[in-house]
Formats: C-alpha cells, structure tokens, sequence
C-alpha cells in the first residue's frame, strides 16, 4: 500500500494500513457492506480508504463532485455533525440521493476535520438494507473517528513545524553565507565567491539570498558623475 496524500501531506503507509484495518473491522463488527474514509480532494470527495468486504460497490479512488451530490456524507461536512438515515427509501430528503443507485439505503457517518477546522472527509458505514444502528454502533465509529482525527492533527502539525523549520534554516543559512569576511576588489568591488570567481555585488547578494535590487544614485555620486543633474535639482529646491 503506497503513501497518499492529505493535501499536501504524505500518509505514511504504517498509518494507512491502520485505517484499513479500522473499516474492515466496522464493516465487519456492525454486518455492513460497507465501511469508509472519505476526503475532500479540491472540488470533489474521493473513497480514500475502502473495508474489504463482500457486497462492497465502493472503490478506493472512486470520485465525486462534492457540492451539490446529494450524497449523506456532503451533509455531514456541511453540518461538521454526525448523521444517521436509517431508511433512505422512506425518507423524502433522501430517497434520490446517488449512493442509493449503488443500493445503500442507511447511512452512519462522523466528519473529520483538520486542526484549522476545515474538513477532510468523513468515517461512514453503509448498510443495503434499512438499518438503525445501535448506540453501541455508533459510540464505536466515533471512537474509530477520534483515533483518525488524532492522527490527521498530528500529521498536519508535523507538516506545519516541518515547513517553518525549513524557513528557520533557509534564514540561518543565508546569515551563515553573509557572516565573516568577504573578498573583495579594492577598485572594482566585485566579490570573490568560493569557487574563486569573481561577482558583482549585486550577482552575489542575489544568489546568496532572497534580496533583489532597485538601482539608484546617491547624493554624492550624483554631484560627482552627474554634475548638470544636480545642479538642476538644486536650482528647483
């Protein structure tokens, strides 16, 4: 099972084979066809994680456009809430909704959400029969949601500090370059880099940082190389 991403964080394969075995054991403990992780991928929500049981329709990779689906879990990251249909065929709301062309006709699902509280998916099971689910059941998803969740937290923390460490060492690396003594040319100035060639300032500062250039011309220059400049600027002071 190779490593996939949550945004722009990697999932370990160590952590993925955890998550298989969690909806493997949901769809097994509970008698479902179908136990899931579902994420957010831009505009769509993706089957990340599928139980591998019998009677399953839903593939890990399979996609759809999430606003506007119809599916239970797009309530569920709109109400950031637990939801439970235990019949869709008898309920109004849901009776067409897409997962039932598929024959889910009971849904059980839990959000999950990154720190920030923006959401990554959800924890669901699917039944193709009507189900009501009992409060053992549902305390168990929860439980599973709350492991999963941990998990999401600590590895978008990881990518956090993980990004401003390397800022921090970009920054340390660019005062290591500056520090100490530079050669350079008495008369033209130009700077001797480590190879032994020899730079504009201007090359070398740019190259051995993240600052950039303006020109311009200082007071001094200007009246030295630049005399009938200045004296007009004078004259309209």
């Amino acid at each position: 099972m190779e490593e996939r991403p949550i945004g722009k964080i990697d999932i370990p394969d160590q952590i993925l084979h955890k998550w298989q075995s969690i909806v493997d054991i949901l769809a097994n403990l509970i008698g479902v066809p179908a136990a899931l992780i579902m994420r957010i991928v831009d505009q769509d929500i993706e089957v990340f994680v599928s139980s591998e049981s019998t009677d399953n329709p839903y593939n890990s990779g399979d996609k759809e456009h999430l606003i506007g689906s119809g599916l239970y879990c797009e309530t569920v990251i709109k109400t950031k809430d637990m939801l439970l249909v235990p019949d869709a065929l008898s309920d109004e709301k849901w009776k067409d909704n897409p997962d039932i062309k598929l024959k889910m006709i009971s849904y059980l699902g839990f959000p999950l959400v990154f720190p920030d509280g923006k959401p990554f998916g959800t924890i669901c099971v699917l039944d193709n029969k009507v189900n009501y689910y009992t409060q053992t059941y549902i305390e168990l998803i929860q439980h599973f949601r709350d492991l999963i969740q941990n998990q999401i937290e600590l590895l978008y923390m990881n990518n956090v500090l993980g990004e401003k460490y390397k800022q921090l060492s970009d920054s340390i690396s660019e005062i290591h370059t500056l520090r100490g003594i530079l050669p350079i040319c008495m008369h033209c100035k130009r700077i001797r880099d480590d190879a032994g060639f020899w730079q504009a300032v201007e090359s070398y500062i740019r190259k051995h940082t993240q600052a950039d250039f303006s020109h311009s011309i200082c007071p001094d220059c200007l009246k030295e190389y630049y005399p009938e400049h200045n004296k007009a600027l004078l004259k309209g002071t």
